[in-house]
C-alpha cells in the first residue's frame, strides 16, 4: 500500500522582487525531512510555487500527498485556473515557466491541496515559513562569498600591474610582510562561517537558484521571537488579546507553557502590532498535543523561557491583558516569569477575563471560545489544532463583538490619518450664507400688543424689552 505524505511548503521575499527563498518540510510515515532554497532577484510567489515544485519533486511518484499552502495563489492556481490557462495557451499568465513545471511534477500523482492561514501557529506551517527564511539567509551568505572572491581577485590582478611602489621606495615591504590581505581574511571568516552554521551549497557564477538541500533536525537555527511592529498609530490605553498553548493543566504541577500570541488593540483599534513565541518546555508535551499540534520535536530546538522572559515582559507590562478564562493564562505566566527572576505579570498588568464577562451576559450557556464564535457569528478559521495566535485573533473578534456599543468620540483615539482627513473635512465645508427672514408690518404689531398685554398682566416688563 502507497504511504501518505504530508508537506507544508512556503516561500518568502524580501523586498519582492528581492532576495527570496523557499522551504518544504515533508513528513512521511517513519521520517522528516526539511530541504530549503533561494534566489537572489525573485517574487514571492514564484517562491511559493518553487516550493510546491520542489517539495512534490522530493516524494516518490507513488505515494499519496497532503500538502499545505498558506498561498491562495499557488491553490487555487493548480487546482482551479490552470485548466483555462491552458485553453488559452498560457496567454497572460505570470510565471508560466513555473506554472508549467509544477503541472508537469503533479502528472500522474495523488495529490490533497490544502489552504492553511499563514503565521497563526500551525507548527507545519511555521517551520516551512523558516525553511524559506533560512534558505533566504544561505543565498546571501553565497552572494556575500562569492562578492568576497571577486573582490580578491580584483585584488590579485592589481597586484600583478607594474606600480612604481612594487619597488618599494621606502621599505615598507619588509614592515608588512607578514599582514595578511583583508580580503583574504574576510573570505575565511565567511567560509568557516558557512561551515559551522552546516550549510552545504553549490552556486554556480552567477549565484542563481540555489539547489534544494537536506537539512539534519539538528541544524535548524532557534526561531526568534516574533515581534510585528504597528501598522497604525492610534492613541490611548493598551490592550493585549493573549492565549498561551502549555503542557497541560496544572501549573502547580510541573506544567510549562509551549506558546504565547498576543495581539495590541487600542481603543477597540487593532494596531497591527502582536508577539508570538514558541517555548521549549524543558519536558514532553505528552497528550497536550493533541490539543495544539505542536509536537517535542518541533520545539526541542525552541528557546527555553528564561530566554525570552525580559522581552515577552517588556511587551506584555502595563497592558491591559485580554485571555479567555485568564486565570489559566495568567496562573501560567506568572509561574514561568516568577522561575525566570521576574515579577509576577499580574502585579504589572491588570486583567479582563472574557469567559467572566461571557458568563455574565449568557448565563446557562455555553460561553467556550468555540461557542461563543457561533454566537457571534464570527468569521470561521481553522481551528484543528489550538494555537496562540489564532486564538487571539479569534478572541479579539469575539470581544469587540460582546462589548460592542459606541467608539470613543475622542479625538485621541483617532489614527493620525483620521485626524487629518477629519481635519480637511472640517477646512473643505462650504460656507452656506444663510437666508435672513424679517419681520412684516403687520408681525411687528402683533408683536408689540403681545408684549404690552403681558406687561399689564404681571406687572413687569416683558424680557423682550430689557
Amino acid at each position: 500500500m502507497a504511504q501518505t505524505i504530508t508537506l507544508y511548503v512556503d516561500g518568502a521575499c524580501r523586498g519582492n522582487p528581492g532576495l527570496g527563498g523557499w522551504g518544504a518540510y515533508i513528513i512521511t510515515e517513519s521520517e522528516e525531512h526539511k530541504i530549503f532554497g533561494g534566489e537572489p532577484d525573485t517574487t514571492n510567489n514564484r517562491m511559493e510555487l518553487t516550493a510546491a515544485i520542489e517539495g512534490v519533486k522530493f516524494c516518490p511518484t507513488d505515494a499519496k500527498l497532503i500538502i499545505w499552502t498558506d498561498s491562495n495563489y499557488v491553490k487555487q492556481g493548480i487546482t482551479e485556473w490552470i485548466h483555462g490557462w491552458k485553453k488559452k495557451n498560457w496567454k497572460d499568465v505570470k510565471n508560466p515557466d513555473l506554472w508549467k513545471l509544477l503541472d508537469a511534477t503533479c502528472q500522474g500523482r495523488e495529490i490533497e491541496w490544502n489552504w492553511i492561514k499563514g503565521h497563526a501557529g500551525h507548527a507545519g506551517n511555521e517551520m516551512a515559513d523558516q525553511l524559506a527564511n533560512l534558505g533566504a539567509d544561505q543565498t546571501l551568505a553565497s552572494m556575500k562569498n562569492l562578492a568576497l572572491k571577486a573582490d580578491k581577485s580584483s585584488n590579485d590582478k592589481k597586484k600583478d600591474e607594474k606600480d612604481w611602489l612594487l619597488d618599494d621606495p621606502f621599505g615598507f615591504d619588509s614592515m608588512e610582510s607578514n599582514v595578511q590581505d583583508e580580503s583574504e581574511v574576510l573570505d575565511g571568516m565567511e567560509s568557516a562561517h558557512i561551515e559551522n552554521e552546516n550549510f552545504s551549497t553549490e552556486t554556480n557564477n552567477q549565484a542563481s537558484t540555489l539547489a534544494s538541500v537536506a537539512v539534519p533536525e539538528s541544524s535548524t537555527t532557534h526561531p526568534h521571537i516574533v515581534i510585528t511592529p504597528r501598522t497604525k498609530q492610534v492613541y490611548g490605553p493598551r490592550q493585549l488579546i493573549l492565549d498561551t498553548e502549555t503542557t497541560g493543566f496544572y501549573f502547580q504541577d510541573s506544567d510549562r507553557i509551549v506558546e504565547v500570541g498576543a495581539i495590541e488593540m487600542v481603543n477597540r483599534k487593532l494596531t497591527g502590532s502582536s508577539i508570538h513565541i514558541y517555548i521549549n518546555p524543558q519536558k514532553p508535551v505528552g497528550d497536550s498535543e493533541n490539543i495544539h499540534g505542536i509536537s517535542d520535536a518541533f520545539l526541542k530546538d525552541k528557546p527555553v523561557y528564561a530566554e525570552i522572559a525580559e522581552v515577552l515582559f517588556e511587551y506584555l507590562k502595563g497592558a491591559e491583558i485580554i485571555a479567555h478564562n485568564a486565570t489559566f493564562d495568567m496562573n501560567f505566566l506568572n509561574m514561568e516569569f516568577k522561575r525566570a527572576g521576574f515579577s509576577r505579570l499580574s502585579e504589572v498588568c491588570e486583567v479582563t477575563d472574557t469567559l467572566a464577562m461571557a458568563k455574565n451576559k449568557h448565563p446557562g450557556q455555553k460561553n467556550s471560545l468555540d461557542a461563543l464564535v457561533r454566537r457571534y457569528e464570527i468569521p470561521q478559521r481553522d481551528r484543528t489544532f489550538h494555537g496562540a495566535l489564532l486564538d487571539a485573533e479569534i478572541l479579539a473578534d469575539v470581544y469587540l463583538a460582546m462589548t460592542g456599543g459606541q467608539v470613543a468620540f475622542d479625538m485621541d483615539s483617532l489614527s493620525e490619518s483620521e485626524q487629518r482627513d477629519a481635519q480637511n473635512a472640517r477646512e473643505n465645508l462650504p460656507i452656506l450664507e444663510l437666508p435672513v427672514i424679517y419681520p412684516s408690518e403687520q408681525e411687528l404689531e402683533e408683536h408689540e400688543m403681545w408684549v404690552k398685554q403681558f406687561e399689564e398682566k404681571h406687572g413687569t416688563a416683558c424680557l423682550f424689552t430689557k
